[in-house]
């Protein structure tokens, strides 16, 4: 039978604490009723050992039981249902405590249950742990509470998730396969200049003749790899540190997502799925009802572009001074004319969250086709490109015997 600690006042005021066994919740608060006690908090106990955090090390906390967003998309999910059919929040809570993935997850929704069963709301409960649950899960969370319509707008945080989700599961297995080709192209680039290119190296040495220059410069390539390849690997390394560094901060991000932005064909790739999630945010907030402002401010944060996300500061001040969402998205020329004008047509007839609904879904149609389109052109333009090197490759080192007059008889 399990073991519940309890919180309660006895008849005179004085607060009391103990332990009792019972098969639920509602049966202590009985039995702690029947003993002329007015129960504050009871919660299950558990032993010390399973209380004891294995996980306390930050490392394999994180390697072992990182939350993913598919964890929380699920978790979102289940508790619209729950709450939908009539499940109090906490017990809803211990219901997918028990049934989630992530042990770390389990440990953040307890968490969770001990501050709502302390008389925190959800929202703040779910506030304290920003980690997990962001800026704009959050606001919406508080505004189904205020206007009491929670279940319904949990249901539209996890249809808004679910179709992030698969819009990034989507892009990443577009780029899975040039990945692979880029890596399988990298081996056996690398293998050549560790092992095939310092055997002709051998024999170009007893030629004692002038070389090519594609030649001389496949033979330096291989020499440096050759020798100095801990070098190489650690000047690679660096620099993957220092960008990953740099995309830290604000400068930094600003400079990387103005550089996607112009990317040749792949950046209005970007700044689509930009423009898409911009329009989805904004309208769930809206009709959940988060205030303009509060809106424009939690899109600002999470438009996942920092170019946009300044434009974005434009629009709040604007707005905050009295003026339309429209016009100042329209002076800013990164937002297509048809997002602006169905923010201008929503403006006017009071259905602006409906408007962006619309360009939401157009512009997800229209980032499918150019992934679709995408993953179809770059499979044959990665095999052209990996013959392409490997070709010139084999031409550099077999270029001397055609070149240089007599190489053939003095072997």
């Amino acid at each position: 039978m399990p073991t519940f600690l309890y919180e309660a006042l006895d008849k005179g005021g004085k607060q009391v604490k103990g332990v009792i066994d019972a098969h639920n919740d509602e049966i202590i608060v009985e039995k702690l009723t029947n003993m002329g006690y007015f129960p504050l908090r009871v919660v299950l106990h558990k032993p010390k050992l399973q209380e004891f955090d294995i996980l306390s090390l930050p490392l394999l906390r994180n390697i072992f039981h990182r939350i993913r967003f598919k964890h929380i998309v699920t978790f979102t999910r289940q508790l619209a249902t729950l709450i939908n059919a009539g499940v109090p929040i906490v017990r809803s809570l211990t219901i997918l405590q028990e049934q989630t993935e992530s042990f770390m997850f389990r440990l953040k929704i307890k968490e969770m249950i001990e501050d709502i069963e302390s008389g925190a709301p959800l929202s703040e409960a779910m506030a304290r742990h920003p980690k997990i649950f962001d800026s704009l899960y959050v606001c919406m969370v508080r505004a189904g509470e205020i206007g009491g319509v929670l279940e319904d707008v949990l249901e539209r945080i996890a249809g808004f998730m679910e179709r992030r989700q698969a819009l990034k599961s989507k892009i990443k297995s577009a780029m899975m396969y040039p990945s692979v080709i880029m890596l399988i192209a990298s081996g056996i680039v690398t293998y050549i200049l560790l092992d095939i290119v310092p055997r002709f190296a051998a024999i170009f040495d007893q030629l004692d003749a002038k070389l090519p220059v594609p030649t001389q410069m496949l033979l330096h390539a291989s020499n440096i790899l050759l020798h100095r390849g801990v070098w190489v690997v650690a000047g690679l390394a660096f620099l993957f540190f220092m960008i990953v560094k740099i995309n830290r901060t604000k400068p930094g991000k600003y400079m990387f997502d103005w550089i996607k932005l112009r990317i040749p064909g792949v950046g209005e790739l970007f700044r689509k799925v930009a423009i898409s999630r911009f329009a989805t945010t904004l309208s769930t907030l809206i009709n959940a009802g988060v205030p303009i402002l509060q809106s424009l401010d939690i899109v600002r944060d999470t438009t996942g572009n920092e170019v946009i996300g300044r434009a974005m500061e434009k629009v709040y001040e604007s707005v905050r001074e009295g003026e339309t969402i429209h016009a100042p998205l329209a002076s800013l020329k990164i937002f297509p004319p048809l997002l602006i004008h169905m923010v201008a047509i929503g403006e006017e007839t009071g259905a602006i969250d409906h408007m962006l609904t619309k360009v939401a879904e157009a512009y997800d149609r229209e980032v499918n086709d150019m992934v679709n389109a995408f993953t179809s052109v770059i499979e044959p333009l990665l095999m052209v490109m990996l013959g392409v090197i490997i070709g010139i490759v084999v031409v550099a080192l077999y270029y001397p015997y055609f070149v240089l007059p007599g190489i053939i008889g003095q072997l």
